[in-house]
């Protein structure tokens, strides 16, 4: 019996669904059931939904394998929008190298009579969980295989942040505001904010500040059992702060003054599918290669 095989792809960078064709018509040929996931307009709708804990109506439950057509964005977004099935995931790549993305267009039927035939290894990836308390009693939470991200919205003015670590008080930052991630994340935005790399398979989660106006500008490496509490206090002359929490660069929750989140391990996980022992040092060194070529 044949496996089943979703296919999720972002039919902005797969135009006129080019590739997601191919690789159709190449698992049908080989006897397997195929499901795909393409319709941007229903991906706009359920945005908002998918920092609940529901799998979007149109993802079976039975799928053996997600294919995912895009970049590291398409991934990040199909692994939350998944999180309950924990279905094993394997980028190809549709543009710019991706530290997600493993599969090259030109190597596909190969790639997909591998997967066929289970050839391949399997790498589990830690997840966040975030959860915001509101000061009048509400909560809310969300989920992210890359980073949680805590910044300052609308105005340009500082804002100050409380943060606590399994309940001690920790440091009080004066910044445009603070990144949560994962080793998977530590190539994302932590990057960009001078935070370090981190092999994807380990197992930490990173505090790193953004634009600290102070000489503290350091992340802080915690581990997989700590809970970090972010705490929204009042601003300068007792101004009410507006910020907000952003999982994987796409669920949002507004925050102000008086409302708090805690982030921890999730007990969900990300397994993605490798198939070539290609190591994070080697991808690592191919792209820092590309970005000296330019």
């Amino acid at each position: 019996m044949g496996k089943h095989f979703l296919i999720y792809t972002n039919s902005h960078k797969d135009k006129g669904l080019e590739t997601t064709k191919r690789i159709c018509d190449y698992l049908a040929g080989r006897g397997q059931r195929v499901t795909v996931r393409a319709d941007e307009s229903r991906w706009r709708q359920q945005r908002l939904a998918a920092g609940s804990d529901q799998v979007p109506e149109d993802i079976p439950g039975d799928v053996d394998c997600m294919i995912v057509l895009g970049g590291d964005g398409t991934v990040l977004q199909a692994a939350r929008e998944t999180k309950r099935l924990h279905i094993p995931i394997i980028g190809v790549n549709m543009g710019t190298l991706g530290y997600m993305t493993e599969i090259e267009p030109r190597h596909l039927e190969e790639a997909l009579e591998r997967l066929i035939a289970g050839d391949y290894q399997q790498e589990r990836r830690m997840m966040l969980n975030g959860r915001v308390f509101f000061e009048d009693g509400r909560t809310e939470e969300g989920w992210a295989l890359n980073d949680i991200v805590i910044s300052r919205s609308g105005s340009l003015q500082i804002i100050k942040y409380n943060i606590y670590v399994n309940g001690q008080f920790l440091h009080e930052y004066n910044a445009d505001g603070v990144i949560v991630t994962t080793p998977t994340g530590s190539t994302g935005y932590n990057l960009s904010a001078g935070g370090p790399l981190v092999e994807p398979g380990a197992r930490l989660i990173m505090l790193t500040p953004i634009c600290s106006h102070s000489l503290n500008q350091r992340s802080i490496i915690l581990s997989p059992e700590d809970v970090i509490e972010i705490q929204i206090p009042q601003g300068r002359e007792g101004r009410v702060q507006t910020v907000e929490v952003n999982f994987d660069g796409s669920h949002v929750i507004m925050l102000r003054t008086g409302d708090r989140v805690r982030i921890a391990e999730s007990e969900k996980i990300t397994e993605f599918i490798k198939l070539n022992q290609v190591s994070f040092v080697e991808v690592l060194h191919k792209k820092m290669s590309e970005e000296g070529a330019v």
